[in-house]
């Protein structure tokens, strides 16, 4: 009677392989969960939903750190910081699995686990199918370990001797001793050696066969998946293509001549849709069908709660208006501001016919909390929303449906307000309440619950560290103080007296205004620095000021160096 030695002991080519397998079983598993959730939901793929929940629980400083240093590449980073972590720990399981293989598989499944809780419980989450994605491919990934791991746990045929009772070996297992190697047998004998170092590469040609096999099906499944496409994608798509924008009454007039300055380098008075800054908390910009799009107005001092179609939203008297949205987030000099011509209707109109009055007419609320189909919550002011400024829903921008990433099919926006308290994105609920009853996401994390937006001024060109030639320079730029306008715009060289730059013409008083500068420029290295003074009389201040937590303040300058001739 014998019996079987354990398996033999790992070399460290098992454990790179092992490495290897985890790193593969992660990967197909997030293909997998990624194929499942084109048919689900897009945002319930693993990765967009642990990532969201890693937003909503990132210290305000560090995602401002992030927005400086990444700018609007920050999700992106986000989310390759989160694959490079899932990779290292998917090597650390694979290691885990080599020694206990059941418990590596059981790793993968709990990672699926982690995957399922962030999905569900994401705020924009209203089903337990959104689990599914994570599940799925976690059980993939699990059995394919599994089998990964059986390849390299394998006995080799070096520990495959067998040993009786005795404790003596069996002879017709025990490999030929030196001293035999005369018999003439022995050469038609393969070695011992021979024999355990063929066994072992059988295994591991096995192991790369499978995790080949698996990586390459993953991929093209996923690819399938992507070519294919979210069917909650394509109706969300075909809803903005069949849509047609009801013409404003009365439109926008034209942007004055004189708005916009020939000058190399400047802004473009109106930014372009695809030039556009955005800053949100999405890392899975929604997609939403038009025709199932709902907006509720509801809460304190509605007389009856109201729901809106788009058609009902867009067949009533509908406005254009150029408005100017700045980003709290956007630091002196920044590029989180633009300008451009927005399509909707006046939200305090909504709110009268629904019964509401602003706190100065002693209504209940002074609070409007708008609510996006990804959970955030936006805080506005009731009384800047029907104070008779241009509050919108808006459906449109630069003359055509609003772009997905700019909050199709209709976003909030409320000129002078910082975006982060009027600019709600796909937009799909309004409730009336207190700024004591609610805080809305960004206030606990250490946001202003009011932020109108700063006098501000920016230099475009000369960009910072720029080489120019001597003589005639324009410094060039924008200033804005949105629903105050802007009244003045000074330029000071090094440590030289301010001088009046000239203006353009203004559009409105919610648009920002772009000014320029000629400069007399002499050779060496300068500070050209920049401040605006508002409507109001007001100039923005020298100090420099952080964007928490109401939003950046100070005077902008670049430091350039002009050659001699």
């Amino acid at each position: 009677m014998t019996l079987s030695a354990p398996p033999r002991e790992p070399t460290r080519t098992d454990r790179l392989l092992a490495a290897v397998g985890g790193l593969v079983a992660a990967y197909v598993s997030l293909a997998v969960a990624d194929l499942v959730a084109t048919w689900v939901r897009p945002e319930a793929s693993p990765v967009p939903a642990v990532g969201g929940a890693v937003v909503d629980r990132t210290p305000a400083a560090v995602e401002q750190w992030a927005i400086r240093a990444f700018g609007e590449s920050d999700k992106a980073v986000l989310q390759l910081g989160i694959l490079v972590l899932l990779g290292l720990l998917a090597a650390g399981i694979g290691l885990l699995a080599l020694r206990h293989r059941a418990a590596g598989s059981a790793a993968v499944g709990a990672f699926g686990l982690l995957g399922a809780l962030a999905a569900v419980t994401r705020p924009d989450s209203d089903s337990a199918l959104d689990a599914v994605p994570s599940l799925v491919g976690a059980a993939v990934g699990a059995v394919l370990l599994y089998a990964l791991t059986g390849r390299l746990l394998a006995p080799g045929a070096g520990a495959a001797a067998r040993t009786d009772l005795a404790g003596e070996p069996d002879r017709s297992e025990v490999p030929d001793r030196p001293d035999h190697a005369d018999r003439p047998d022995h050469a038609d004998r393969p070695d011992r050696a021979d024999r355990t170092d063929t066994t072992v590469r059988s295994d591991r040609r096995g192991f790369l066969i499978v995790a080949a096999s698996a990586g390459i099906a993953a991929t093209g499944a996923a690819a399938l998946g992507r070519a294919a496409g979210s069917p909650v994608a394509e109706d969300a798509a075909a809803s903005r293509a069949a849509l047609r924008l009801p013409r404003p009454a009365p439109p926008a007039p034209p942007v004055p001549a004189g708005a916009q300055l020939r000058v190399p380098g400047i802004s473009p008075f109106l930014t372009p849709n695809r030039d556009f800054y955005r800053v949100d908390t999405a890392l899975v910009v929604p997609k939403v069908d038009a025709d199932r799009w709902r907006l509720r107005i509801h809460g304190s001092g509605v007389r009856e709660e109201r729901v809106l179609t788009l058609p009902e939203l867009m067949a009533r008297r509908v406005v254009e208006r150029d408005i100017t949205l700045a980003c709290v987030s956007n630091e002196v000099g920044g590029p989180y501001v633009g300008n451009a011509r927005w399509l909707g209707v006046h939200l305090a109109d909504l709110l009268r016919e629904a019964g509401v009055r602003p706190p100065s007419e002693g209504g209940t609320a002074d609070q409007l909390v708008a609510r996006s189909v990804d959970g955030m919550t936006i805080g506005t002011p009731v009384e800047e929303v029907m104070d008779g400024r241009d509050a919108l829903l808006a459906f449109g921008m630069n003359g055509e449906p609003l772009p997905f990433t700019h909050g199709f099919p209709v976003r909030m926006l409320v000129p002078g307000l910082y975006g982060y308290v009027s600019a709600c994105k796909w937009i799909e609920s309004i409730e009336l309440t207190t700024f004591d009853a609610y805080d809305a996401y960004w206030v606990p994390r250490g946001w202003a619950a009011e932020a109108p937006v700063k006098t501000q001024s920016r230099i475009d060109t000369p960009r910072p560290l720029a080489r120019r030639a001597a003589g005639t320079v324009m410094i060039a730029g924008v200033a804005w103080a949105q629903h105050r306008g802007i009244a003045r715009v000074e330029v000071r060289i090094d440590d030289g007296p301010w001088r009046d730059a000239g203006l353009a013409t203004e559009d409105s008083r919610d648009t920002w205004r772009q000014w320029a500068y000629p400069w007399q420029a002499t050779p060496g290295r300068h500070t050209l620095t920049v401040r605006a003074t508002d409507g109001t009389g007001a100039t923005q201040p020298e100090k420099r000021t952080g964007t928490m937590p109401d939003g950046a303040q100070g005077w902008h300058s670049v430091v350039v160096t002009v050659e001699g001739a």
